[in-house]
């Protein structure tokens, strides 16, 4: 008695510890929309009770007086295995689809039903031994057809895994077949089933899988809101006011310059607006044509303002709105208050990495306090963020005040000049 004793314990608390610790999990994963959290709290719940069911269909499996119970807790375990799969689907797609599930759900749990009044699927001796019918193994066909089926979702709607993350959700899917075949075999009388024990620790598997989705979802999210406010801070309603204004005002002194400038005027809204649904790199003459747009719109409103460019290295990618916020940042910033202010852009190549400084003469500043603050500067830190998550770079800023800045960024060199 003391050994079953102990084999429950060995078996059960870990078990039970897997499940704690995935409730803790989901209750405070930030990542987890409300909507998952509550259906994964559910999943936790209709396990524990699988394992309940498994504890109680052992405990009673003996007694001659129980068969009645024993039918219905072993029809309820029956009938609820699938169902964990299917919860699982709804976690991860909000597909409609998913509705035909219900299908194959009904006649797993039709089928299993009949034991209340045959010997259809499983039944019981008079001794409460359990046996197996001809539709027994409905269960098992009905849960690999949900399993094959939650593994084509995932990776559909995950379509940006990584290869390697791919693998978890097929682990989970040969563990249970593995533990179903040896659940065949009747290895030994345990308080729950090999079956059920891969359900719970391929829950668990399953549940960290999603959490790195959930991650990936919130930075694309996170980039996404990053985008918007790079844009918003190049487009400020001050730039756009005052060049407005000095279209107005070429329009009579300089009716064709009032013109091209329009032309520019709307190629950097509209680059803009196509470089905020840009998520990945972009070639850098994009960047540089984007650039020199903006900077000959402002060196139209200020005539003792030059741009010039030495651009020695042109074939690697960066970030989208990288090179223009640096020049926006040194115009309005900086050479403003200079009789001839002049912002410089070199490029050049030097040993596995692509270099590009921009420097100015203005007036400088504090890196430390501009890098700190929540409006000054806001494009600098933006650049510097892009730069080194999805560059993989970096950014460096020296500033003397009185004199002028100068910012150099280093991007890794790829082969072919590609990223």
């Amino acid at each position: 008695m003391g050994k079953e004793m102990a084999t429950w314990v060995v078996l059960l608390v870990p078990l039970l510890l897997q499940l704690l610790g995935l409730t803790l999990a989901v209750l405070i994963d930030p990542y987890i929309s409300r909507r998952n959290r509550r259906q994964l709290l559910v999943i936790v719940v209709v396990i524990l009770s699988l394992v309940i069911q498994n504890v109680v269909e052992e405990t009673i499996s003996g007694n001659r007086n129980l068969i009645s119970q024993r039918r219905v807790v072993s029809v309820y375990g029956y009938i609820i295995r699938p169902v964990i799969i299917f919860l699982f689907m709804g976690v991860v797609s909000e597909s409609r689809k998913l509705r035909l599930a219900w299908i194959p759900l009904g006649i797993n749990a039709a089928v299993y039903m009949t034991a209340f009044f045959s010997k259809l699927s499983i039944w019981f001796k008079s001794d409460n031994t359990f046996q197996r019918g001809p539709l027994a193994y409905t269960c098992h066909v009905v849960s690999a057809f949900l399993m094959l089926w939650l593994l084509i979702v995932s990776l559909q709607n995950y379509s940006r895994i990584r290869t390697k993350e791919s693998l978890i959700p097929a682990f989970d899917t040969l563990l249970i077949v593995l533990m179903v075949f040896l659940d065949t075999l009747d290895i030994g009388d345990l308080p729950v089933s090999l079956l059920t024990m891969s359900v719970v620790s391929s829950s668990l598997f399953y549940y960290i899988w999603l959490h790195l989705q959930f991650v990936r979802e919130h930075e694309r999210d996170f980039m996404a809101q990053q985008r918007i406010k790079i844009m918003m801070s190049q487009i400020q309603p001050h730039f756009m006011y005052n060049t407005l204004s000095t279209i107005q005002a070429l329009c009579r002194i300089d009716p064709e310059r009032a013109f091209d400038t329009i032309g520019k005027f709307s190629s950097y809204l509209r680059q803009n607006l196509d470089f905020l649904g840009h998520e990945g790199l972009i070639p850098f003459r994009n960047e540089l044509k984007h650039t020199k747009v903006y900077a000959e719109i402002e060196m139209v409103r200020f005539p003792y303002i030059q741009v010039v460019y030495d651009t020695q290295d042109e074939d690697f990618y960066l970030p989208a709105l990288t090179i223009q916020p640096l020049v926006e940042n040194a115009i309005r910033h900086g050479v403003r208050v200079r009789e001839e202010g002049l912002v410089t852009v070199r490029t050049r190549r030097t040993t596995g990495q692509h270099e590009i400084i921009i420097e100015d003469n203005g007036k400088g500043f504090d890196v430390e306090k501009a890098m700190q603050a929540d409006d000054t500067h806001i494009g600098l830190r933006n650049v510097r963020e892009r730069i080194e998550h999805v560059a993989k770079g970096t950014m460096e800023i020296r500033s003397v005040i009185g004199e002028g800045t100068s910012i150099t960024i280093r991007i890794p060199a790829t082969e072919g000049g590609a990223q």
